[in-house]
């Protein structure tokens, strides 16, 4: 027997009678911080061409392959290693973008394409260390502010009838271009479960919503919410559908 089971095995050994030994979840490396690296891509730039994702000049997987505006993948797993990542227009093959980071295990990395200063295309990654309990069944939320028409934004997770104006914001003051919680940090965990909230924008420091809409967040959800400038999409994990655009309900 290898050090890895045994050390999986050590670490279940408490918690046995919990289904899969987290809580009903097959994501027992990533709670364990023995996965290997994930990598998933965003594209955030509305009117952009589509892009296609590299690593180290090399051509990742078709999920990562000519992806249009508001088009997401799920994590796939990636070596770890320093890499430069680039994106490239499927049409001239013009490199739009680039980051480069060391992938470690254990942590999950989103790479957006996203709008730049003059004009430009950037690609930001944001860093998610995964620090989650072998035992919770709570979905994990984070904020995307990729709305260029929206310098800062406060956003709401509320009860159904709850008074927005008592409420104080899930993500507050979320900068163009930033990720609340920041980049390195782990995403909020919140009550799953199908439970059902609304999904309230504002600008930062305002009760006047800009956009609201119900979502249901279920057992070990992993989302990213992704405001763009016309619409709401939910980039979640190991879903048939990475993205899903969310309607306004104002």
């Amino acid at each position: 027997m290898n050090k890895m089971i045994k050390l999986l095995l050590l670490a279940c050994a408490p918690v046995l009678l919990v289904a899969a030994c987290g809580g009903g979840s097959d994501d027992l490396d990533d709670r364990l911080d023995v996965a290997d690296p994930n990598v998933r891509f965003v594209h955030a730039v509305p009117l952009g061409p589509n892009l296609s994702l590299f690593r180290n000049d090399v051509a990742q997987s078709s999920d990562v392959t000519n992806v249009p505006y508001k088009g997401a993948s799920n994590y796939f797993d990636v070596s770890v290693a320093d890499a430069t990542w680039v994106i490239k227009t499927t049409t001239g093959n013009v490199t739009a973008g680039t980051a480069t980071f060391a992938a470690t295990r254990g942590n999950k990395y989103t790479l957006v394409a996203i709008p730049g200063a003059n004009s430009t295309t950037e690609l930001i990654n944001i860093r998610d260390p995964y620090n989650k309990s072998l035992t919770t069944d709570k979905g994990r939320i984070r904020v995307l502010n990729a709305a260029f028409d929206q310098a800062d934004i406060d956003v709401y997770l509320t009860e159904p009838n709850a008074d927005l104006a008592t409420q104080t914001p899930a993500f507050p003051s979320v900068d163009f271009r930033a990720s609340s919680p920041e980049t390195g940090n782990d995403s909020i965990e919140v009550t799953a479960g199908n439970h059902v909230y609304w999904l309230v924008i504002t600008a930062a420091g305002s009760k006047t919503p800009v956009f609201r809409a119900p979502v249901t967040v279920a057992d070990n959800a992993d989302w990213l919410v992704t405001v763009l400038p016309d619409t709401v999409l939910v980039v979640a994990a190991d879903s048939s559908t990475p993205a899903t655009e969310l309607g306004n309900a104002l």
